[in-house]
């Protein structure tokens, strides 16, 4: 077991924190900053609420949040935070990192040198089989192999590398695995000392919006992403986009012109992608690879961080400029802050309250928008 660096007492109000109504990762990440602690960010919440103009926002009691904690920890889970020693180190790398994860498995998840492989649920034989070389391949060079456990290419790569070393990132809680006829994948993964991940609690049913955060994560855990047969609008696709994002490298397989699911690799591969015909084209360009970077995150110390020091409150003239400004077309905080003439650290607060009061919604590239 490693150690953690939160106390007990810092885990259950973490979880609180990020489990409240509202409050994703990139919003954790400013109230922690603000406030110095996810306790006084839980003090905080109902006054920044109604600043907001909203009315309510449940937040799980201390023991909603430690009956989750006991009930994680009976199925043979864990609760990882984002400075334990077993957090997906490139995961840190990512804007927005998710402050908590849930963990079934062993060690796979810490390691270093991981490469996701994805691509579509229909595949084709060849498809398969290219997916199954590719991460029996990487495995025997010291890859673990990241997906996100749905039917085909996944399945395909998840078990090809079982016995090198596998995690499956899901867009449901632990106890409810997508799609159904993967339980027994899920199970072997574990078994053989891989791991299963998600961001979402016991008893999460996945939705579709759930699909695009499951991608992000394996595209932030791995170094790089290998894309086998996807079609032109898919979720490999969105998965490609976000590894761009993350600065990671994007790979591709080439497949005929005349089968549709290998048309968005081919697009991909035009766009820039890597071509790959085996896994040593992946291992020379991942050799180097090394997202590290000042971290995104600020990791909130023992009880000791001091509090950042809150600006004045904005004013309701503020508020009605930015309320004036906002569209439900999303908007980059850059052009909010041109267009109003209100300050960076207000308009930071007026959006944050405005986000808990669920008045607005934050997409990727911190670009806001009325919520319809």
């Amino acid at each position: 077991m490693t150690r953690s660096s939160l106390s007990p007492t810092q885990r259950v109000s973490w979880l609180r924190l990020i489990r409240a109504d509202n409050v994703g990762p990139t919003t954790f990440r400013t109230l922690i900053n603000r406030f110095g602690s996810a306790d006084a960010a839980l003090d905080a919440l109902p006054h920044l609420v109604r600043r907001g103009g909203g009315q309510h926002l449940k937040i799980p009691s201390r023991d909603e949040a430690e009956d989750e904690i006991a009930r994680t920890e009976a199925i043979g889970a864990r609760l990882v935070a984002i400075n334990d020693p077993d957090y997906p180190p490139h995961l840190r790398h990512v804007a927005g990192p998710p402050p908590l994860l849930t963990v079934m498995g062993g060690p796979a998840l810490s390691g270093k040198r991981t490469v996701g492989i994805v691509g579509a649920r229909n595949a084709s034989a060849a498809g398969r089989r290219m997916a199954q070389l590719l991460a029996a391949d990487l495995g025997r060079e010291g890859y673990v192999i990241v997906s996100g456990l749905a039917r085909g290419i996944d399945a395909a790569a998840h078990h090809a590398a079982l016995q090198t070393g596998t995690v499956a990132v899901m867009a449901g809680g632990l106890d409810h695995i997508y799609p159904h006829e993967n339980v027994g994948l899920a199970q072997s993964i574990v078994d053989a000392g891989g791991a299963l991940v998600t961001e979402m609690p016991l008893g999460w049913e996945p939705r579709a919006r759930d699909f695009p955060r499951r991608n992000r994560l394996v595209a932030g855990i791995s170094l790089g992403v290998v894309i086998v047969e996807a079609a032109k609008r898919s979720g490999s696709l969105i998965t490609a986009r976000l590894a761009l994002e993350q600065d990671r490298e994007v790979f591709a397989v080439p497949g005929s012109p005349l089968d549709p699911r290998a048309e968005g690799g081919n697009h991909l591969i035009q766009q820039g992608a890597k071509l790959v015909t085996g896994a040593r084209d992946i291992v020379a360009e991942l050799t180097h690879a090394d997202p590290a970077r000042l971290p995104l995150f600020e990791n909130e110390a023992l009880d000791s961080s001091p509090a950042i020091i809150a600006t004045t409150d904005p004013s309701e003239d503020e508020r009605t400029r930015l309320l004036t400004a906002l569209s439900h077309a999303p908007t980059a905080t850059d052009l909010l802050i041109e267009t109003t003439g209100i300050t960076a650290p207000v308009m930071q607060i007026l959006l944050l309250e405005l986000e808990l009061a669920g008045r607005i919604e934050r997409s990727a590239g911190q670009l806001f928008a009325l919520r319809a």
